[in-house]
C-alpha cells in the first residue's frame, strides 16, 4: 500500500506515446519530479511525494518506457528531447486552469536531471528551480571501472556454441548481456552499485522489480539514444541556464563520480550538499535528510506569507513539562498499555501534559479515554490499512510487512519531526514506533528530547519456508539495529521490555551475531507485563454475561480477532464450526467480536451467536468467558492469562511474533493451547481442540500487576 495516494490521475498522448502522470495534494506552488532512466518507474520518489505533498502540488509522471507509460520502440524514441517535450506535456495536461502559467520547482534524479536543466533551458518561464540528486549530466568523465566496459562492444564468441555471453561486473553494462545474457544478474549488480551503503536491500529489491518491467530490449534503446544519439556538447548547453539550483550527491557514488556534483554546482553557482558514505540514490537510501534539504530549498524559492508573523516563545522555567506518546495502532494492547503508563505517570508528575500521535482505532480508544489526540495524527498514513492489504487468507508475512511499508514508515517520521520542530517536548515515548526509532538512529541530529522505547519482543525472525534467502534478510535487519544501537546508545534515554527476562526468546539475532535474550538484558530495563486494567470481579462477570444473553448454566466463548482487520477469514471458519460445537456443548454460546475494521454485518448468522463489533472493554468480556478462541496476538492472550481464562490461539501464518515470540512468553505462564490454522479449518481439530482446553484449570504464575507502575517509575525522571 502507498503512504499517499494521488488525488487525481491520467494520461497525456504526445506523438503517438501515451504518458501516465499523478497529482497529489493542491497547494499554490506545483513541484514536478521528473523521470529518470526508464530502469526505475516514478514510484522511485515514494518517499519524497508524502513530505512535499504536504507543503506543495506534486506532479510526477512514468518516463517512457517505465510504469503505466507506453514502450515505444527505436533509440530516437528515447532522446533527450523527448523527455523535455514529455515534461511539458505534463505540466500542460496538469494547469489548473488555461491562466496557471506559474512556473513548478523540478527535482530530478540521475539522468533526469540532465532533462530537468534540458527543461529549464527550453522554457525558463515555466521553471523556478532545479534540485539535483546524483546528477548524471556528463560534465566530468566517468569511473573508470565502469568506463572499461563498451555499451556496444560485441562479445567474446564462444568456440561451439550459440552467443551467450557470461559478462559480469561492469562489463555486464553491455547490449548484448541484457539481450541474450543474464539480465536479472545485471539488474542486481547495477542497483548493488546504485546502493553502496550498507543494509540497503529493500531498495536494490524495488529497483530489481522495476528494471524487469522494461525489459531488455526497450533499455538498450534508452542507452543507445545517450550514448550514441546525444548531441555533442549537450552538457555545457543544458548548465548555461540560469536558474536557482541545489545538487546532492553521495561521496560514495559508484555510477557518477561525486566530482560530477561539484562541476555542476560550480558551472551554475548552486548548493551542494554532499551526503558523505552515501551512494548514487540518496533520496531513497537517506530521505530525511534529503526531504529536508528539499524543503529548505524550496522554502527559500517561495517564502511563506508576506505578512509578518507573531509568535511566543516562552522560557524554559515556564514551560509546562510535556511529553508525547506514540502508540502503534497495529492491535489496539499497545493503547490500552500506553494509557495504563500515561495513568502512572501522571500521579508522579501531576503537571505534566501529555498528547498522543497516532491513528485509528487507537485514537478512537484515546478519545472515548479523555486523552488529547494531537492533530497532526490527522496527517499519519495508515500502517493498519497496509497491514489489511498484505494479508491473505489468516495469513500475515509480518517482517515482510513491517519491509513494504517502508514509504509509509518515512512519511510518518516526517509528520513527527515538523510537530517536534514545531512544538517542544520533554519526552517522546514510542511504543513500537519504528519509524521514530529508525530515524533517530539515522539522523541523530534530529533528536531535541528524551527518547524512551517500549517493546514487547525483541529480534526479527525468519520463516521456515523463507529458506536462507529470508534467513539473511532478517539476519541483516537485526544487524543494522544492533549497529545502530552500538554506535548511538544516547538515541535511547530507555529502553524498556514490557515482560521479563526469560519472556525474551532464546535465539541468535543472525548468523555471527549475538544471541537476544542476553543483548536484551543487557541494553533493556524490564517493567514486567502491563496489562493497563483491573480482572473483572465475579459480579461483573455475571453482569457481562447477561448483556450478552448466558445463563448462569451456560458457557461462555468469546471469539475475537486483532484490530487491523486481518481476521475475518478466521471468524468464518470459526462460525461454519459452530453448529458442530454446540452439537458436542449445548451448554456453548458464543460472543464473537470483530473489531473496529470489519463489518459485524457481513459475517454469516448462527444459532447460539451473538455478533458484535468493536467493544472499547473487550478484556471484561475476556475475563467473563468460559474459554477463548484467538488469533495469536500478544495483549489479548495475556489479557486472557491474566484472568486466568483457559483459550486456544491460533497464530497468523508467517507470523513471526505469533508463531515464535508470542509462544515464548505464554510458556512461562503455562497459558494458552497453540493451533495451527490448517488444523482450526477442521471442524473436528477445533471442536477437540476448543472442548479440552475448556476443561482445563488454568495454574500457571500470576501475571504481575504492577508493569504501569514499574514503566512510569523508569520514565518520571526523564520529564
Amino acid at each position: 500500500m502507498r503512504a499517499r495516494e494521488p488525488d487525481s490521475t491520467g494520461f497525456v498522448e504526445r506523438d503517438s506515446v501515451r504518458l501516465a502522470y499523478e497529482v497529489f495534494g493542491d497547494a499554490p506552488h506545483t513541484v514536478l519530479l521528473m523521470p529518470t532512466w526508464s530502469i526505475i518507474t516514478s514510484r522511485s520518489w515514494k518517499a519524497q511525494v508524502p513530505y512535499l505533498a504536504r507543503r506543495y502540488r506534486v506532479v510526477t509522471f512514468d518516463g517512457r518506457g517505465s510504469g503505466a507509460s507506453d514502450r515505444p520502440v527505436g533509440e530516437r524514441a528515447y532522446l533527450d528531447e523527448e523527455f523535455v517535450a514529455d515534461a511539458l506535456a505534463v505540466l500542460d495536461a496538469t494547469r489548473r486552469g488555461p491562466d496557471d502559467t506559474a512556473p513548478v520547482a523540478v527535482v530530478g534524479f540521475s539522468c533526469g536531471v540532465a532533462w530537468s536543466l534540458a527543461l529549464a533551458l527550453e522554457a525558463r518561464e515555466r521553471v523556478a528551480g532545479i534540485v539535483a540528486i546524483g546528477p548524471a549530466v556528463g560534465l566530468v568523465p566517468g569511473l573508470k571501472e565502469r568506463d572499461q566496459a563498451v555499451f556496444l562492444a560485441d562479445p567474446p564468441e564462444p568456440a561451439d556454441a550459440p552467443r551467450t555471453p557470461d559478462l559480469t561486473g561492469w562489463a555486464s553494462y553491455n547490449r548484448h548481456t541484457w539481450l541474450h545474457g543474464d539480465y536479472d544478474a545485471f539488474l542486481r549488480f547495477f542497483f548493488g552499485r546504485m546502493y553502496t551503503e550498507p543494509h540497503s536491500t529493500k531498495q536494490i529489491e524495488d529497483c530489481v522489480g522495476w528494471g524487469h518491467e522494461i525489459g531488455p530490449e526497450r533499455l538498450v534503446d534508452t542507452e543507445l539514444a545517450r550514448t550514441v544519439c546525444r548531441r555533442p556538447g549537450f552538457a555545457q548547453a543544458v548548465t548555461a541556464v540560469d536558474v536557482p539550483l541545489l545538487v546532492i550527491h553521495g561521496d560514495d557514488d559508484h555510477v557518477r563520480p561525486s566530482t560530477e556534483a561539484v562541476a555542476l554546482a560550480d558551472a551554475m553557482h548552486g548548493s551542494l550538499l554532499t551526503i558523505e558514505g552515501g551512494g548514487h540514490a540518496p533520496h531513497s537510501r537517506e530521505p530525511v535528510v534529503v526531504n529536508r534539504a528539499m524543503g529548505r530549498f524550496l522554502e527559500r524559492l517561495w517564502p511563506g506569507a508576506p505578512d509578518p508573523v507573531r509568535t511566543t516563545w516562552t522560557r524554559a522555567g515556564r514551560r509546562t513539562p510535556r511529553a508525547l506518546f506514540l502508540t502503534s495502532p497495529i492491535g489496539l494492547g499497545h493503547v490500552r498499555r500506553d494509557i495504563a503508563i500515561a495513568d502512572a505517570l501522571r500521579k508522579r508528575r501531576p503537571e505534566l501534559q501529555i498528547d498522543w500521535l497516532t491513528q485509528a482505532p487507537a485514537t478512537g480508544v484515546l478519545e472515548r479515554a479523555g486523552e488529547r489526540v494531537h492533530p497532526a495524527s490527522a496527517h499519519l498514513a495508515s500502517e493498519c490499512a497496509h497491514i489489511e492489504d498484505e494479508a491473505a487468507e489468516h495469513d500475515l508475512h509480518a517482517f515482510q510487512a513491517i519491509r513494504r511499508m517502508d514509504e509509509i514508515l518515512v512519511a510518518n517520521f516526517g509528520v513527527f519531526d515538523d510537530l517536534v520542530s514545531a512544538e517542544p517536548y520533554d519526552l517522546v515515548v514510542g511504543d513500537e514506533a519504528w519509524d521514530v526509532d529508525y530515524y533517530l538512529h539515522e539522523n541523530p541530529e534530529l533528536k531535541r528530547f528524551a527518547f524512551a522505547w517500549l517493546t514487547d519482543f525483541v529480534g526479527w525472525m525468519p520463516m521456515p519456508d523463507g529458506g536462507a534467502a529470508e534467513a539473511a534478510l532478517t539476519a541483516d535487519y537485526n544487524a543494522e539495529m544492533l549497529e545502530q544501537r552500538a554506535r548511538l546508545a544516547r538515541i535511547r534515554d530507555r529502553s524498556l521490555f514490557v515482560g521479563n527476562p526469560a519472556d525474551v526468546v532464546d535465539q541468535t539475532f543472525g548468523p555471527g551475531l549475538p544471541g537476544i535474550r542476553e543483548w536484551t538484558q543487557d541494553h533493556f530495563a524490564f517493567t514486567g507485563y502491563v496489562t493497563g486494567f483491573e480482572p473483572v470481579s465475579e459480579a461483573d462477570r455475571a453482569a457481562i454475561r447477561a448483556t450478552v444473553g448466558v445463563g448462569p448454566d451456560e458457557l461462555l466463548c468469546v471469539v475475537t480477532v486483532g484490530g487491523s482487520g486481518v481476521g475475518e477469514a478466521f471468524l468464518r471458519r470459526v462460525l461454519d464450526a459452530v453448529p458442530r460445537l454446540r452439537r458436542e456443548e449445548p451448554r456453548l454460546r458464543f460472543l464473537v467480536v470483530t473489531g473496529p475494521r470489519i463489518d459485524p454485518r457481513t459475517l454469516p448468522r448462527r444459532r447460539g451467536v451473538h455478533v458484535r463489533g468493536f467493544v472499547p472493554d473487550l478484556h471484561r468480556h475476556l475475563g467473563a468467558a468460559d474459554v477463548a478462541l484467538v488469533q495469536g496476538g500478544l495483549t489479548t492472550c495475556m489479557e486472557l492469562t491474566a484472568q486466568r481464562v483457559p483459550f486456544v490461539y491460533v497464530p497468523l501464518r508467517h507470523h513471526f511474533e505469533q508463531n515464535v515470540h508470542v509462544p515464548q512468553r505464554l510458556a512461562q505462564y503455562g497459558a494458552g493451547r497453540r493451533l495451527a490454522y490448517e488444523d482450526a479449518v477442521d471442524p473436528d481439530q477445533l471442536t477437540a481442540a476448543l472442548l479440552a482446553e475448556l476443561r482445563t484449570v488454568p495454574a500457571g504464575p500470576a501475571v504481575e500487576t504492577d508493569g504501569a507502575d514499574r514503566a512510569a517509575a523508569m520514565l518520571a525522571d526523564l520529564v
